[in-house]
């Protein structure tokens, strides 16, 4: 039997977002899932939209239904964020975006938020962005230690950012920046495109690695529902079970076609994970 147990496992409303916040957060409850990460995102809720009062009746609605929040994941790929951006306005907005949800993850009481790095021109050499994602991560580094947030920091696919795409860039990240409050993150569907192995994350990261997306994928990256996908996930649940990793992994589904169902799609998961636990 695995040490693994679904108490270890989070929801997400990223595939729930054509449904009210309230919504998402009932279906949690219906389906006896007591962890969840955040997509602060519209129309749930978009930090440049949100006032104090706001925020305080986000907290309570979750705590009025009992569910912890594990982790505070920003819309960063859909909206115009870039902190390793060539241009100086967007790298400056970018970096004032990710202040205020590191300022929202205090008012909300959740220890961790994830982070991209952000991406550079193709046509280019990676050198300078490199240079422009790591100052931004330091600088977003020290305001999450003066609030007391880990950033969990993604690699993102090879079509997305020519900066963090696999294990190997993400470890020198780490490395180079060297910081208590920024670590690493594995996100299984991101993995699946290089052919990564879920065992070379732990063992190189270690203590390191804080939290992980755990769903199923192909070959293009995408974000299904456990079962719909090609992975091999009772060999992951086996090696993450005999790892000292002690986070959460969170079932991201965020495929399109669970938009008219979203709690189908995260009930089929619960009850694949049951099967493999």
């Amino acid at each position: 039997m695995s040490k693994l147990s679904l108490s270890r496992f989070a929801g997400m409303n990223i595939h729930y977002f054509h449904f009210p916040f309230d919504y998402f957060l009932d279906s949690m409850v219906r389906l006896g899932i007591s962890n969840i990460e955040l997509w602060a995102a519209s129309p749930h809720f978009y930090v440049d939209d949100l006032k104090i009062a706001s925020a305080n009746r986000i907290k309570k609605k979750i705590k009025e239904r009992n569910l912890n929040v594990i982790c505070l994941t920003p819309e960063q790929c859909v909206y115009p964020i870039n902190i390793a951006a060539q241009e100086t306005e967007i790298r400056n907005r970018s970096l004032k975006y990710f202040y205020r949800n590191i300022e929202l993850a205090s008012e909300l009481d959740i220890p961790i938020m994830l982070v991209t790095p952000g991406w550079g021109y193709f046509h280019k050499s990676n050198n300078e962005a490199w240079k422009r994602s790591r100052d931004s991560l330091e600088q977003l580094s020290v305001r999450a230690e003066k609030l007391s947030i880990t950033l969990a920091l993604e690699p993102i696919s090879p079509y997305n950012s020519n900066i963090i795409s696999n294990l190997s860039n993400l470890n020198k990240m780490l490395l180079e920046i060297d910081s208590f409050n920024l670590k690493g993150m594995l996100d299984l569907g991101q993995m699946a495109i290089l052919h990564e192995k879920i065992k070379d994350y732990l063992n190189v990261l270690k203590n390191n690695l804080i939290h992980i997306h755990f769903i199923d994928s192909n070959e293009q990256g995408a974000h299904l529902a456990l079962g719909d996908g090609n992975l091999p996930l009772q060999d992951y649940i086996d090696i993450v079970s005999r790892s000292e990793y002690k986070g959460y992994l969170t079932l991201e589904i965020a495929d399109k076609s669970y938009y008219f169902e979203p709690e189908k799609a995260v009930k089929k998961s619960l009850e694949k994970l049951k099967q493999m636990l």
